[in-house]
């Protein structure tokens, strides 16, 4: 807070009322903005009409000026935001017209437009103040948002003038509210000893006005701040050049939140001050009278600082470090291990299972997990090392100094120690591992970001072998990285060429052998690796997003030809497609769903939607209204892979299910015996009391085929009846119905000992 003489002190009453004028100057500001005022100049009337009429039909009113001198009677009588001025003109030419706005200080923007591109001339040009140059012939689009540009920097300049003085306004108020409100207020003699301090000394420091009042400042200052105070309290200068809200720390007698007396601490304060002469016309050391200064108590503003500065820089959740301040450490970290030929070591961890957690009991208790990790993982540093959030269930741990190897392999499987032992939250045991990737400086990189991304690769190598355990980055993991990156580009560029293939695999009446549906499959004909299954890129094109394009591809050409089919006298055939959570948690998928069958021409009636448990349990409020609509339809709705997630009455009951798919590795426990198959046969039971139908995938094998006909399931696929195959080739099936002596055959009599022929 700078020191005002009483000229300048204005009541509240006069300050209210200046800002309300300058609210509505802002307003007049703003409506004028939107009429802006524009003038062209040209000595050619044919040149000057056409430009005339360019700027009308791009919504701007402009007056003309035929020659220099219209100009300058123009811009006599009235302001233009913007002058779009030719330069080569008879009389007064477009130079005088500048040299007159400079001259007269006018604030219009001039853009010249002009054949004269010489050097000399454009130099003239914007030396006497032009905006901007556009050259005859000029190019429309280019001369408009040039005109645009300047328009809009008048109106930026216009809200910057209104803005300025109602901060003037406000200061003025403030300065007002400032001099009669409880600031500390001092007076310093030509020593620096106090001579004049006010009553807010007391209540904001604790200390009385006669125990300073002839004591020197220094007996008020923290002693860190010492230095800075010589410059502050004994200021001699005036003016913009004396001090102006300098944070300093002051000594306190009292307690920070109250009047209560405290041991002697510091507090932030805020000082303006600037010396006093006897005559302020000769600033010499013989008139110097003394110091005049303000502090106001910022304390708490200090305290948001740090607040907001703790923020920038750490993840609000688990109060770690967040990725900022990691690679800032990292980088100060490498230049040390350079400096000093040493290694360090990043550990990228990724917390398994943790998603699992998130979705089943949700966002809250995942939360609190991830506290209760951070937590335990901090038990595991050294001192020195950084421990991050890097993001989601994603930490990073820095090593600034590690000797060897060995030194990193100590702390990775302590950690992969502690995770492994539960954590209790409300009564949950809950149990997550970590998949941690390890690189070395310099050996794996020699930066921040390729030690990160080098630890993040090696850390995908763990989770490919089984997850819960550690590995060291190699050039081989990288080269693996490069080629998954090759192998999304390839996909991509698969989508739009038309490579990605469906393939139907036949779904057979486990009572009398006919092909009831088909599933759609995806297959990938790469024209250099030939056949790609899904396993080799469904996984990819899940993390990158490429899912939802892959099964609205796979959709739309399913339903076109299941139409097809129908059409030809197959009317009992359906199809069931895969549906992943991606898709269904996209906004608009139940119209775009809607619209891919209305296209095909193919019935509601005649799909199944496939969908996995965890899809189901991901986000129940936004999928189940989504589902039910679906049905309410006609769609089918069938639970893929059953028995591998949740396998819960509970949700079974909320979800508008009608089949439940039994999984492959289920239908493979059935032997001769028949003592493997409890889960099958308890699925079974579950279906039946619920009265949803049964297909087992998977089935290779006519005991297989028996016993899930005894137990009364109603439909099967797999290789007993034939692998995927392209649409023809699942035509002629739908056309033959070879399976029928296979289901009678299989379903009297089991042969364990071979499975049945693949058609």
């Amino acid at each position: 807070m700078r020191n005002h003489d009483a000229a300048q002190v204005v009541s509240p009453g006069e300050s209210f009322s200046r800002l309300r004028n300058a609210q509505s100057d802002e307003r007049a500001e703003g409506d004028g903005a939107r009429r802006h005022a524009i003038l062209i100049v040209d000595d050619k009337p044919e040149l000057l009409n056409s430009l005339h009429q360019l700027v009308n039909l791009h919504g701007y009113q402009a007056d003309k000026a035929l020659g220099g001198a219209e100009a300058l009677e123009a811009l006599g009588r009235k302001h233009y935001d913007v002058v779009l001025l030719d330069l080569i003109m008879p009389g007064v030419s477009g130079h005088d017209v500048l040299d007159h706005a400079a001259r007269e200080g006018l604030d219009s923007k001039i853009i010249v437009v002009s054949g004269d591109s010489s050097f000399s001339g454009v130099k003239h040009a914007l030396h006497c103040g032009a905006f901007d140059f556009v050259k005859k012939p000029y190019e429309a689009g280019e001369l408009i948002s040039t005109m645009e540009t300047a328009l809009r920097q008048c109106e930026l300049e216009s809200r910057n003038q209104v803005m300025e003085a109602k901060l003037k306004d406000s200061e003025e108020l403030h300065r007002f509210i400032v001099n009669n409100s409880p600031d500390l207020v001092y007076m310093l003699d030509r020593n620096g000893c106090f001579i004049f301090l006010n009553e807010r000394l007391e209540s904001l420091l604790g200390y009385r006005k006669e125990e300073l009042i002839g004591r020197h400042y220094s007996e008020l200052v923290d002693d860190d701040h010492l230095e800075l105070a010589r410059n502050l309290f004994n200021e001699r200068r005036m003016g913009e050049r004396a001090a102006t809200n300098v944070e300093i720390r002051l000594k306190s007698r009292l307690n920070r939140r109250g009047p209560r007396l405290f041991h002697v601490q510091s507090l932030w304060m805020e000082l303006t001050a600037e010396g006093v002469y006897s005559d302020p016309n000769e600033r010499t050391r013989e008139n110097f009278v003394g110091t005049y200064g303000t502090a106001r108590d910022i304390s708490e503003r200090k305290e948001a600082e740090e607040v907001i500065n703790f923020q920038a820089y750490h993840d609000l959740l688990t109060h770690l470090p967040n990725r900022a301040l990691l690679k800032d450490r990292l980088s100060l970290a490498i230049a040390h291990a350079r400096r000093n030929k040493r290694k360090l070591a990043v550990m990228f961890l990724d917390l398994d299972r943790f998603k699992l957690v998130n979705d089943t009991l949700g966002h809250t208790m995942g939360d609190r997990l991830l506290k209760a990790v951070a937590n335990r993982l901090q038990s595991c540093l050294r001192r020195g090392d950084t421990l991050a959030r890097f993001g989601g269930d994603e930490f990073t741990l820095l090593l600034p100094e590690v000797r060897t190897k060995d030194d990193v392999v100590v702390i990775a499987s302590k950690i992969l120690d502690r995770l492994n032992a539960p954590f209790v939250i409300d009564g949950h045991e809950l149990f997550v591992g970590a998949s941690i990737g390890i690189s070395i400086y310099p050996e794996a990189g020699d930066s921040e970001e390729a030690l990160i991304q080098n630890a993040d690769i090696a850390m995908y190598q763990v989770k490919g072998r089984g997850k819960n355990g550690y590995q060291f980055f190699s050039e081989e993991m990288n080269h693996s990285f490069s080629t998954r990156l090759s192998l999304e580009r390839e996909l991509r560029n698969g989508l739009a060429q038309g490579e990605l293939k469906v393939y139907y695999q036949p779904q057979v009446s486990l009572a009398d052998g006919r092909i009831t549906g088909v599933e759609a499959l995806v297959r990938w004909q790469h024209p250099v690796r030939g056949l790609v299954e899904p396993v080799d890129f469904l996984p990819m094109a899940e993390e990158t997003g490429l899912i939802c394009q892959i099964d609205e591809h796979v959709q739309a050409q399913a339903f076109t030809d299941v139409a097809y089919w129908r059409a030809k006298g197959h009317s009992d055939v359906r199809v069931s497609v895969n549906l992943s959570a991606m898709q269904l948690e996209k906004e608009g998928f139940v119209d775009r769903f809607v619209s891919t069958l209305q296209q095909s021409g193919l019935e509601a009636g005649a799909v199944k939607l496939e969908i996995t448990e965890n899809t189901l349990m991901q986000d129940m409020e936004v999928i189940i209204p989504k589902l039910k609509e679906l049905r309410r339809l006609g769609v089918h709705i069938a639970i893929d892979d059953f028995g591998t997630g949740y396998s819960s009455l509970s949700y079974l009951q909320q979800f508008p299910i009608q089949t439940l798919k039994i999984d492959r590795s289920f239908v493979g426990d059935i032997r001769e015996d028949e003592s493997d198959a409890s889960i099958v046969n308890a699925i079974v039971a579950m279906a039946r009391g619920l009265k949803l139908d049964l297909i087992a995938e998977g089935v290779e094998n006519r005991t297989q085929l028996k016993y899930l006909h005894a137990q009364g399931c109603n439909e099967g696929q797999g290789f007993i009846f034939s692998k995927p195959v392209p649409a023809n080739d699942i035509s002629a099936m739908i056309r033959q119905n070879p399976f029928v002596d296979l289901v009678r055959d299989g379903t009297l009599e089991a042969d364990a000992s071979e499975p049945a022929g693949v058609v």
